[in-house]
């Protein structure tokens, strides 16, 4: 017998397939031929090392205030799977869910999908049984190898490419452009959001014959004190309103959504006072989300050097001139933990330390020795649990100091869940 809950559902994902992760669309293309799921509604790609979720919750927003219902597929979650599969900003419920994965489940027979192949079959036929108008899905691992690619664009974009996934993607920015330039397709808009991409990127784009366009050369933008301007190649839209999350580096991701769809207007049209609500109402929680407490709490998934170099800079361009910096910290161990480390260093205080409960977590003792070998004299304390972190930081911290949650999406969430669940202070947890 099938599972019966949403939360059975993903304890048999997560037992189906010996590996975690083992790219390649064998078996997803398999099942989805079985399925019969050949979307008729256009869809958006997004991949790329850093600023994927925040491309697509801009590209979600902005069509939503156009009036299409449109389907997002993102990865990981913070707290629900349901936030993984959503029709205009609303997450699908656990009925709706689990009749997605009992279409996958009888549709596979003996082919054994790995816990994201299996959620992105069901969340791609969601979206038909509901007949979306359009769909943003974002890349989980890579690109050419990944599930979603298994599913023919309409418009691509990369919107970074940097160091991470080592071990799947190749150790150089060369492999790993590579690997996220393979969900470029022949005729069909490819944009590239990073301003120096490594050459496998328009080498790969060109030999597919894809429509290439390059942040900086084909589309790029302004910046203002309270604005900005876009401009491509035939079209300019001038003070737009500077995207509601966080981040000079926002404006890069900003581009790219709003590249795709002027690339897209034939197919998807929008108008310019659309694209200026959809930047300004967009929400994506976990990406510098600064919440209303005192002592100020920020929320960061940063986890890999060129997503902390952003936190670090939001940092220092938010300032806290009155107040020290505490870090509630945790990673897991096939992470670049030294250079995150580096990146961020100079921004922090003090240091609060626990490990992830994940098998490929970092242990606390093992997170202490490391901030203490690559952060010289740092004031740092380790910790049996991440709740346990944030309720001494929440101690130790005055009024004017702010506290910065960083270094995983499960460090983002287990804080979340370790949060008052009454009131608005951080005062809750000083008892």
């Amino acid at each position: 017998m099938p599972p019966s809950t949403l939360p059975d559902w993903l304890s048999y994902l997560e037992r189906l397939h010996p590996k975690s992760i083992e790219l390649g669309l064998d078996r997803v293309n398999r099942v989805r031929l079985r399925m019969g799921l050949a979307p008729d509604f256009p869809v958006i790609t997004v991949g790329g090392t850093n600023g994927k979720g925040s491309t697509c919750s801009m590209l979600e927003r902005i069509l939503s205030e156009a009036g299409y219902r449109v389907g997002c597929y993102t990865s990981p979650h913070l707290l629900r799977y349901n936030e993984r599969v959503r029709i205009s900003g609303q997450e699908a419920d656990d009925d709706q869910l689990c009749a997605a994965f009992a279409q996958v489940e009888a549709a596979r027979g003996d082919i054994p999908l790995t816990y994201f192949e299996f959620g992105t079959l069901a969340a791609i036929w969601h979206f038909t049984e509901v007949d979306v108008d359009a769909a943003v899905l974002e890349i989980g691992l890579g690109g050419r190898l990944d599930a979603v690619n298994a599913f023919e664009p309409d418009c691509a974009v990369i919107t970074s490419i940097d160091l991470d996934h080592l071990d799947y993607l190749g150790n150089t920015r060369e492999s790993i452009g590579f690997e996220k330039a393979g969900i470029y397709r022949a005729g069909v808009p490819a944009l590239c959001g990073d301003p120096a991409p490594p050459k496998s990127v328009p080498e790969s784009a060109h030999r597919v014959a894809a429509e290439y366009m390059q942040i900086g050369v084909d589309f790029g933008y302004e910046a203002n004190e309270n604005n900005w301007n876009f401009w491509t190649k035939g079209a300019r839209i001038e003070n737009l309103p500077l995207p509601a999350l966080s981040g000079s580096f926002q404006l890069d991701n900003a581009a790219c959504a709003v590249g795709a769809l002027l690339a897209m207007r034939e197919t998807l049209p929008v108008t310019v006072e659309q694209i200026r609500a959809g930047l300004s109402n967009v929400r994506l929680p976990g990406r510098f989300q600064i919440l209303p407490t005192r002592p100020q709490m920020i929320l960061d998934v940063a986890h890999n050097p060129h997503a902390a170099r952003g936190l670090a800079g939001n940092l220092r361009q938010t300032g806290n001139d009155r107040g020290r910096t505490l870090a509630i910290f945790a990673m897991l161990a096939d992470k670049d933990i030294a250079g995150v480390l580096h990146a961020v260093a100079s921004e922090i205080d003090e240091w609060f330390l626990a490990g992830i409960d994940n098998v490929r977590g970092t242990s606390a003792e093992q997170l202490q020795q490391m901030v203490r070998d690559h952060v010289p004299g740092a004031r740092v304390t380790a910790f049996d649990s991440l709740a346990a972190a944030l309720k001494q930081a929440c101690r130790s911290a005055g009024e004017n100091d702010r506290i910065v949650a960083f270094g995983s999406f499960y460090t983002v969430a287990d804080v979340l869940r370790a949060l008052p669940t009454t009131g608005t202070g951080l005062w809750l947890l000083n008892s």
